[in-house]
């Protein structure tokens, strides 16, 4: 990328009785569902889930006037809407929860458990590549904001540690307004292994954190390159951090000290397609 990169380090190994209560009739109405299934509400994000040939299509359910909206969507094969069927309000509302803005529109589907190798091939001759990592980021709100901005800003995927960091929800699919069927979504066993893997495939990898020693605008992001964010509060875990080539900050004005995960990593994706387009 640049003559002025840090040399590569070494590699080294990855390190890695309550009594059951009667349920009320109201819960035992509930449809229930598979732990490997998960319902996806709200016009956008269903759009997106039936447009995504990757998708299986268990049940499809709207009302009326969220029925005629999905007929009238171009961006949707008409194969998967044969699942539809009509649904009351109130219906959806037991199914996906009644503050849930679903927009009279749900599908039942299952996770797609995307695989970060077969990722990394789709996207090798790709030489601006981009790839998010969260390093345990659990709000599903926070995530879906930023597979929303990773779809708007083109980068390749996201990235998550298998453990404390959330699944596919619907949640998550209507915070991420489709971009969870545009952008893959990667739990990952190690963050760390997954950060080594991008440095094989040829990725200068970042990591943001308030007492980064550069500003993210002083660090090279021409070329291939891993953005690294941690939670808010805790930021990046030390062998993460240890793992990163740089790591750089976001420079605030007055007394903040942090933005919302998904606040810094819409900059960060910014600074890194506004270098990408220089000559």
């Amino acid at each position: 990328m640049s003559k002025n990169k840090p040399p590569r380090r070494a590699r080294g190994p990855s390190h890695s009785a309550r009594t059951a209560q009667p349920r009320t009739a109201r819960k035992e109405a509930r449809p229930q569902r598979a732990p490997d299934e998960l319902w996806i509400y709200g016009h956008h994000a269903v759009a997106a889930a039936l447009a995504n040939p990757q998708r299986k299509i268990l049940r499809l359910i709207a009302t009326p006037d969220a029925a005629a909206k999905l007929n009238d969507d171009a961006s949707i094969p008409r194969e998967p809407l044969a699942h539809l069927k009509n649904a009351a309000r109130i219906e959806i509302d037991a199914i996906v929860g009644p503050n849930s803005v679903h927009q009279g529109v749900a599908v039942l589907t299952r996770p797609i458990g995307y695989d970060l190798p077969d990722v990394l091939e789709k996207i090798s001759v790709n030489p601006e590549a981009c790839v998010m990592l969260l390093d345990q980021v659990t709000d599903p709100h926070n995530v879906g904001a930023v597979l929303r901005s990773a779809a708007a800003f083109g980068a390749a995927a996201v990235v998550a540690p298998d453990r404390h960091a959330p699944e596919e929800t619907g949640t998550m699919a209507k915070a991420a307004s489709g971009a969870l069927d545009k952008i893959p979504y990667i739990k990952a066993v190690n963050l760390v292994r997954a950060l080594e893997q991008l440095k094989e495939a040829g990725f200068w990898t970042v990591g943001l954190a308030a007492e980064g020693p550069k500003p993210l605008s002083g660090v090279p992001l021409k070329g291939r390159i891993a953005l690294v964010l941690g939670a808010e509060g805790e930021g990046l875990r030390r062998l993460v951090r240890e793992t990163c080539d740089y790591i750089a900050s976001l420079p605030m004005a007055g007394d903040m000290e942090s933005l919302n995960v998904s606040n810094a990593a819409a900059v960060a994706l910014y600074e890194k397609a506004r270098q990408s387009s220089e000559t």
